[in-house]
């Protein structure tokens, strides 16, 4: 799992390459917690487009975040998720609180 982050119109992206599961969530998490606290982040795009796999412990991932942006005002969405990770979404009813958009540049433009 790899990590890459950059800021675009004043929003984080942060780009996730590899499996997102209980071997690699916490520091996910910790690492996306640390830019929203050190760099006032409001607003999160997760770049799903190289996440290979997901399971319960990035749902956990992408809904604490949820909860602790909304908190204050932001928001988060993802990213052209495979469509396997997509279904995870679905299937969990992630899909009423998170918006999913095709493309990096919707996103910056919805959020």
């Amino acid at each position: 799992m790899n990590l890459d982050f950059k800021d675009i119109d004043g929003k984080l992206v942060v780009s996730i390459i590899g499996e997102l599961d209980h071997h690699s969530s916490e520091e996910i998490r910790n690492k996306i917690d640390d830019h929203i606290k050190f760099k006032g982040y409001k607003n999160v795009i997760l770049d799903f487009s190289n996440v290979t796999f997901m399971d319960s412990s990035g749902i956990g991932v992408v809904i604490g975040r949820y909860k602790k942006l909304t908190s204050f005002g932001g928001n988060i969405c993802v990213v052209e998720p495979k469509e396997s990770v997509k279904r995870i979404f679905e299937l969990s009813g992630m899909l009423k609180i998170i918006n999913i958009y095709a493309s990096l540049d919707k996103a910056v433009r919805n959020i």
